[in-house]
């Protein structure tokens, strides 16, 4: 966490854009099917492991010192840290409503916190002058950072797609971190986060939108690492 944090503040105040990616079994196995997704992620400024599974691939690879960066618990971390700097956010993202509840959430727990603006996209794509005209909103209000909560992989092509168009210095695909902080949905209790069993109190509580999800990726992924060792990527250097 202490790292990712860090890397995004030297972003922020080198003015250096980037976007981030959460990512878990379900993004990770999406990058298997979807080589443009798969691009997207390994072209991102950072991509961190979101769930336990991400941090015991990683310790198996043999980095030991991989530990789970969390995107609500980002969102929070982050969210202090601008309220102590004065950067502000911009969130995008959410059903109708969820984008204001969520600022002003952030806003009481972070006093000082600057609100740039928030929008709820409807549930379809966008147009051209629809999209362009959301650009010129969010580029008005000059966030520092913007928040995404579109879920994966939507959220992530949507980063990918407006990084060089958006001015704020970083983007950050946050998904169910709108509903949970937002008050909508309910967070897994602390113990199930850190057993990796936390997928089964989100099925739990929304099975119709997360069964198929859970059922076709999850052994699709502990098979494929059973299989194929996860394993360092050779380095690369211009």
């Amino acid at each position: 966490m202490h790292s990712a944090l860090d890397e995004i503040t030297r972003w922020i105040e080198t003015r250096s854009p980037h976007y981030v990616c959460f990512t878990g079994v379900h993004g990770v196995m999406e990058s298997q099917r979807d080589e443009a997704l798969r691009l997207i992620h390994n072209r991102s400024g950072l991509t961190t492991p979101d769930g336990m599974p991400m941090v015991w691939a990683g310790h198996w690879a043999g980095f030991r010192s991989v530990t789970r960066v969390y995107g609500p618990d980002v969102m929070l971390a982050l969210s202090a840290r601008a309220a102590q700097r004065g950067w502000s956010c911009f969130f995008y993202g959410g059903k109708q409503g969820v984008a204001d509840v969520l600022a002003r959430r952030l806003s009481h727990l972070f006093p000082g916190l600057r609100i740039a603006g928030t929008y709820s996209p409807p549930f379809r794509p966008l147009d051209e002058t629809e999209d362009a005209a959301l650009v010129a909103r969010i580029n008005d209000a000059t966030p520092d950072i913007v928040w995404v909560g579109l879920s994966t992989p939507k959220q992530e092509r949507w980063m990918s797609a407006h990084l060089g168009r958006l001015r704020a210095q970083v983007l950050l695909g946050v998904g169910a971190a709108f509903d949970i902080h937002a008050g909508v949905v309910p967070q897994a209790p602390r113990w199930m986060r850190r057993s990796g069993v936390e997928w089964l109190f989100r099925l739990a509580t929304d099975p119709r939108r997360l069964a198929r999800r859970y059922v076709s990726n999850n052994p699709r992924f502990v098979l494929r690492i059973l299989r194929n060792r996860p394993r360092p990527a050779p380095s690369t250097q211009d």
